[in-house]
């Protein structure tokens, strides 16, 4: 399991990892680090533990509204695709019944041309 340097916050930290999760860590750290500093510019040095505790529950409620968002637009999506499934179901009957007015159609120009050929 490797071990991965990070720095938040001008602090060293060392975390373990899955192998080949190393790039993905160090992402996440940079992501803190700069919501600690975000913090940094609006509260000033309160002390690493409070700021990391503030920078965890921004994140977290970036997090939450992130999934929200997403549960709206699945549900939105799926909302669409019953729409759709309707709207094919419809177009298959009206494809239907237009070709069923075109074979009667049809079918009357024949028996008119057969009248007409009789007499």
């Amino acid at each position: 399991m490797p071990l991965v340097n990070v720095m938040v916050n001008g602090r060293a930290y060392t975390i373990a990892c899955d192998d080949g999760e190393e790039d993905h860590l160090r992402d996440l750290a940079k992501h803190v680090d700069e919501k600690v500093r975000e913090l940094l510019g609006s509260v000033g040095q309160v002390g690493d533990q409070r700021l990391l505790l503030m920078a965890a529950v921004l994140i977290t409620d970036e997090y939450f509204e992130a999934a929200s968002r997403l549960e709206t637009t699945s549900q939105k999506l799926g909302e669409l695709a019953g729409r759709q499934d309707e709207e094919n179901v419809n177009l298959v009957d009206s494809e239907q019944t237009a070709a069923a007015s075109l074979e009667a159609a049809a079918n009357r120009l024949e028996d008119l041309s057969a009248k007409l050929a009789r007499a």
